[in-house]
């Protein structure tokens, strides 16, 4: 008659990239009863969680990692008490589906043994096992082991991450404002091309970048379409007559947005001397906390710095923000003809909760029209 053994239950692989994992509730307990594949805790990685069977009928005699430790693949984690002959088949089993994965014996409570994370630090530093002491509990070898056999060349050769360091408080700010913009608001962004050669004709004439001629233009098809110029929140809405328009200024260490009251009423000279006098206190930390406030719509305007293309985020509770792209000479096809034009591509988010696609569509082709004959008549 077969005497009763000992029977270690391993952490199994559950994914090729998956190295370790938690034990999240113990369904038995020792003195239990377990049958084979009977669920007898449940375990979860990074990516998924899942029900682990015993490895054999018997007892549960002794659990080796308690809940809510996590552990390497491989790791014994708890002891079923079974009959040699089948302790003897489940240990070939084991041993073979964790040399499968990983290449290296992992046989439980052999002197040795080692961890799949161990195992690949011991090639990562040209470690042989064979030739190492194991520390750990039973023989096992440890992190430590590998390291201490190493070349201690290679070790310093490893790569290890600088320590972290806490985010500024602009960073937490801004991080926090537009994760509450992507969790509240249905986001929705349209683009479209357009022609900018009547805005860069006009822009060298009167000695300004294209930036104030597009938010002239802009206020100007705001006027055309007012529920753009809005505030959402919760389930009411806010549609403003006068336009507070914040313009996106990149500052040393992040972004600010300062607002120019009452827009609609300036030039376009008067929003060019606007901006830079505005971001220029920005950069300097000069701006008083009313300036930052009250905006309802916004431009960006990453495209000075090269981009063509971004999916900008609402400034909360406003229901659009505007984005302008770099202005690219390329070859477009005008009347059947390839002609190079000053070609810009424009970005809006929008609010799906306050608006629909056909109204953000109309007012990107009005302003496309109204750009592309800018000085017209």
């Amino acid at each position: 008659m077969a005497s009763d053994t000992r029977v270690d239950v391993l952490l199994p692989s559950l994914g090729i990239s998956v190295v370790e994992g938690t034990i999240v509730r113990w369904r038995k307990q020792p003195g239990d009863a377990v049958v084979y594949e009977e669920p007898i805790c449940d375990i979860a990685t990074d990516k998924i969680e899942s029900e682990l069977p015993a490895p054999a009928t018997g007892t549960l005699v002794e659990i080796l990692v308690e809940e809510g430790e996590t552990v390497d693949v491989g790791t014994a984690i708890a002891v079923v008490l079974t009959d040699q002959d089948r302790a003897d088949a489940i240990a070939a089993r084991q041993e073979t589906v964790l040399d499968t994965a990983y290449g290296v014996p992992l046989a439980p409570g052999e002197p040795g043994a080692v961890s799949p994370v161990v195992a690949r630090l011991a090639k990562d530093l040209g470690v042989d096992l064979a030739q190492v002491n194991g520390t750990g509990a039973g023989g096992r070898i440890r992190k430590q082991d590998v390291i201490a056999a190493a070349d201690q060349d290679k070790v310093a050769a490893r790569y290890e991450p600088p320590p972290p360091v806490a985010l500024s408080h602009m960073r937490r700010s801004i991080g926090a404002h537009m994760k509450r913009s992507l969790d509240t608001a249905a986001t929705v962004t349209s683009w479209i091309e357009v022609d900018f050669s009547a805005i860069e004709r006009t822009r060298m004439e009167i000695g300004t970048t294209a930036l104030p001629i597009v938010a002239k233009a802009t206020l100007q098809t705001l006027g055309e379409f007012p529920d753009l110029n809005a505030w959402v929140d919760g389930e009411r809405f806010t549609r403003h007559e006068t336009v507070n328009l914040g313009i996106a200024v990149a500052i040393e260490g992040g972004l600010i947005v300062p607002v120019i009251r009452s827009a609609e009423l300036l030039s376009v000279l008067e929003l060019g001397s606007a901006i830079r006098e505005l971001a220029g206190r920005a950069r300097a930390g000069e701006l008083a906390p009313d300036e930052l406030a009250d905006g309802t719509f916004t431009i960006t305007n990453p495209g000075q710095f090269g981009t063509v293309m971004a999916t900008p985020v609402i400034s909360q509770p406003q229901v659009a923000i505007l984005d302008v792209e770099a202005i690219v000479r390329r070859p477009v096809v005008v009347d059947d003809e390839i002609v190079v034009r000053s070609i810009c591509i424009l970005g809006l988010s929008w609010d799906h909760r306050a608006l629909d696609g056909a109204i953000a569509a109309r007012f990107l082709g009005a302003l496309r029209r109204r750009l592309e004959s800018w000085g017209a008549g």
